[in-house]
């Protein structure tokens, strides 16, 4: 199952000049381009040298976040991120992205609440509220197998375990039209 993270898509009102709001998105720009392009190192010393002289721009820390992320560094993206979140507790996409690192790490608990919260925050964002459908289905896999394995003759439990492992694995049922994802 793969989580639907932000990249860099939270509006934040910035009350910046507009020249100042230009070399931002140049910045953010750069910083993208470069982890596109396989130039991890670059595209954080890039956010680093930014965040020296706006250490709390909160579209560079979130966008570092993410770089760190598919960097391979999660303790250190989950770090940067909930810092992020007490910072600006107004933000959902951070709790999003919390929650992606969360579940990637095998914590559906963790990543139901952070979803949750930004959900709070944000009730119309489309991406949380997939997420936690995906988190949702999850767990309930997991319940599905202890009530199997608590009660192997079960008959009903073994389809919907099914099911919900076709969603979460993108893996059809032999003789099953797949679910649409």
């Amino acid at each position: 199952m793969k989580f639907r993270e932000v990249v860099v898509a939270f509006g934040l009102v910035i009350a910046l000049v507009p020249h100042a709001q230009a070399a931002l998105a140049d910045e953010l720009g750069e910083v993208t381009r470069l982890q596109h392009a396989g130039q991890t190192a670059a595209s954080l010393a890039r956010a680093d040298q930014y965040l020296a002289a706006h250490p709390r721009d909160a579209q560079m820390r979130f966008l570092k976040a993410v770089v760190l992320a598919e960097g391979g560094r999660a303790g250190e993206a989950t770090a940067l991120l909930e810092q992020l979140t007490r910072d600006y507790p107004e933000l959902a996409e951070p709790h999003n992205n919390l929650a992606a690192l969360h579940a990637a790490a095998g914590d559906f608990s963790k990543a139901r609440a952070e979803l949750e919260e930004s959900l709070r925050l944000n009730p119309l964002y489309a991406t949380a509220h997939e997420n936690l459908g995906d988190v949702y289905a999850v767990l309930a896999g997991q319940e599905y197998a202890k009530a199997l394995r608590l009660e192997p003759g079960n008959a009903t439990v073994p389809a919907k375990l099914a099911i919900v492992r076709e969603i979460t694995t993108r893996q059809p049922i032999p003789g099953r039209t797949p679910v649409r994802q």
